[in-house]
């Protein structure tokens, strides 16, 4: 067996300098306003509107009172409470198809569309 040659970019050659030491960053300013853990345990449990379901409130005229928003909060909460994964939240005269575990407004369903309207793809509903 034949001694192995030494390979420089392997191990440097003997007093050669070593690595230059290590620099510190500068500390960074301390960002203002809320934490991410705060924003995300703001909006954890906030029901979200999807783009379908904007537009469908806006074009059916629904009004979405902070009242209303409330109850359509707890009746998620309570089909979440059940295990339900995709929900009907009926709060007054408006229907909310709700995927629960994503805590989004698929799309709002007001009394005069409801007549002709089928609810698919739902293990659930809730009145709140």
């Amino acid at each position: 067996m034949t001694p192995l040659e030494h390979n420089p970019a392997l191990v440097p050659p003997v007093g050669a300098p070593g690595p230059a030491a290590p620099t510190r960053p500068a500390p960074a300013a301390k960002p203002s306003g809320p934490s991410f853990a705060e924003v995300l345990g703001e909006k954890a449990g906030a029901v979200q509107l999807s783009g379908h379901a904007k537009a469908r409130i806006e074009r059916r005229g629904i009004e979405l009172a902070p009242d209303t928003l409330a109850r359509l909060q707890h009746g998620v909460d309570r089909a979440a409470a059940k295990g339900s994964r995709e929900s009907v939240v009926f709060v007054d005269d408006v229907a909310f198809v709700v995927s629960v575990k994503a805590r989004t407004v698929i799309t709002a369903v007001d009394r005069a569309s409801m007549r002709d309207h089928v609810f698919t793809n739902i293990d659930s509903a809730v009145i709140s």
